[in-house]
């Protein structure tokens, strides 16, 4: 099992750039895989980006070459560096483990992407 716990969102002029974490609690944090997700109103939950127990990483078209996900395993966190922000990265952003199984959750931080 697993625990999770966002921080990071805000208020962000477009352009600008924030970085969000996401501190797990488990025993044994490299096992997992970690992901972003996001979810807009009145959207569904959608995939962000990606990141295995290996490192490889996955982006939604929409992020690609402005969000980078990386994880420390030594800190048992990961990161999302959000640049390039555009109105329609408003969110709420939520961090998602598992290990090929069913899934856990964070609580969500809202990003807010505004002029």
């Amino acid at each position: 099992q697993v625990q999770l716990v966002e921080s990071g969102g805000g208020l962000v002029q477009p352009g600008g750039s924030l970085r969000l974490s996401c501190a797990a609690s488990t025993s044994i944090f490299s096992i997992w895989n970690m992901g972003w997700y996001r979810q807009a109103p009145g959207k569904q939950r959608e995939l962000v980006a990606r990141i295995t127990r290996g490192g490889s990483t996955t982006y939604a078209d929409s992020v690609k070459g402005r969000f980078t996900i990386s994880r420390d395993n030594a800190k048992k966190t990961v990161y999302l560096q959000m640049s390039s922000l555009k109105f329609e990265d408003t969110a709420v952003y939520y961090c998602q483990a598992d290990r090929g199984g069913p899934s856990y959750w964070g609580q969500g931080t809202q990003v807010t992407v505004s002029s």
